[in-house]
């Protein structure tokens, strides 16, 4: 039974340092319920998650699918989803947070310009990599998690190194599956599902430095500006303006832990025409001035790490 559309309303936002755009979550702690969310959720990263133990289903645009002991997920940004154990079990996971266009973009070829593969995701719907079938990707991302585990010298290099070959293997992986390849123009077609939205929502992410009106979004999802509003905010829980504004806000808060520019030149850089307004929406969504946030960042580097950055922080522990 698919859910229905006003389930999905949490966007889980994962502060990633510019330096090194990796997060690693894992632990006998991290183990997931079988209870069902009655809630999808979506990342601003691209989310790799390992099975470490047990059964269970993924939910995406109201499909099951299941996974078992050894298979990795593969979840690009902004695309909403859910996961829950078979009855009666406790599925173990590890979990890894990556920023590829950050980690990457001075690595990979020019060509190579979607960094999160997207296109590549709406098309074969590949999700879930069993370990009987892609026993290289099983075996990278049980690499990766052993040096950030570990953090021996030189592992930030060692895991960047290995990210990139998993990254080519899933783009190796997507592209062999030609023959479960599926139209994406039937996907945005459907207001009900979330990648209806996608088109915006991926525009936002890569130009939100940029001025551009909601009629333009609207535009890019075929729809008219109303229509386009309407669906926009049943999916996001939240108006489109307000989403913009806060996608400049999460990346204004990186500049503000990782540079010294002024608040002026950061507000600017982000898109936002005036520094009143910026202060304004910065505070709405942190409660707290630009000049305090830097404060208190710059005095621990493990608050920067735990600090919400929109409306809904990214889970630093499981929902249940």
């Amino acid at each position: 039974m698919p859910k229905p559309i006003n389930a999905i309303t949490e966007y889980r936002n994962y502060y990633l340092p510019p330096h090194f755009p990796v997060l690693l979550l894992t632990g006998e702690h991290w183990r997931i319920s079988d209870i069902p969310s009655d809630r999808l959720h979506f990342h601003n990263c691209l989310e790799i998650g390992i099975c470490h133990s047990d059964s269970g289903f993924m939910e995406l645009y109201g499909e099951r699918c299941s996974f078992h002991e050894g298979d990795i997920t593969i979840i690009p940004r902004n695309v909403p989803h859910t996961t829950y154990s078979s009855p009666g079990c406790a599925s173990l996971w590890s979990y890894l947070f990556i920023d590829p266009h950050e980690l990457l973009r001075r690595t990979l070829p020019s060509s190579w310009k979607n960094h999160d593969l997207l296109p590549y995701f709406f098309k074969n719907f590949k999700y879930i990599a069993s370990r009987e079938h892609y026993p290289t990707i099983h075996q990278l991302v049980t690499m990766i998690i052993k040096e950030l585990k570990q953090e021996r010298p030189g592992y930030q290099l060692s895991a960047k190194g290995l990210i990139l070959s998993l990254y080519i293997e899933i783009y190796r992986m997507l592209l062999q599956d030609e023959e479960e390849e599926k139209d994406p123009d039937e996907n945005f077609s459907d207001p009900s599902n979330p990648l209806s939205i996608a088109p915006a929502l991926d525009y936002i992410e890569n130009n939100y430095m940029r001025q551009f009106s909601i009629e333009f979004l609207a535009d890019l999802c075929h729809w008219s500006p109303t229509h386009f509003r309407r669906i926009f905010h049943s999916i996001m829980r939240i108006s489109p303006l307000n989403y913009v504004n806060n996608t400049r806000i999460q990346k204004s808060c990186s500049m503000l832990c990782s540079t010294e520019d002024s608040i002026l030149s950061i507000s600017e850089a982000v898109g936002f025409q005036s520094v009143s307004s910026y202060n304004r929406c910065f505070y709405r969504s942190m409660q707290q001035s630009p000049r305090e946030y830097r404060r208190k960042m710059l005095q621990s580097d493990k608050q920067v790490q735990n600090m919400s950055v929109m409306e809904y922080s990214g889970w630093m522990y499981p929902e249940w």
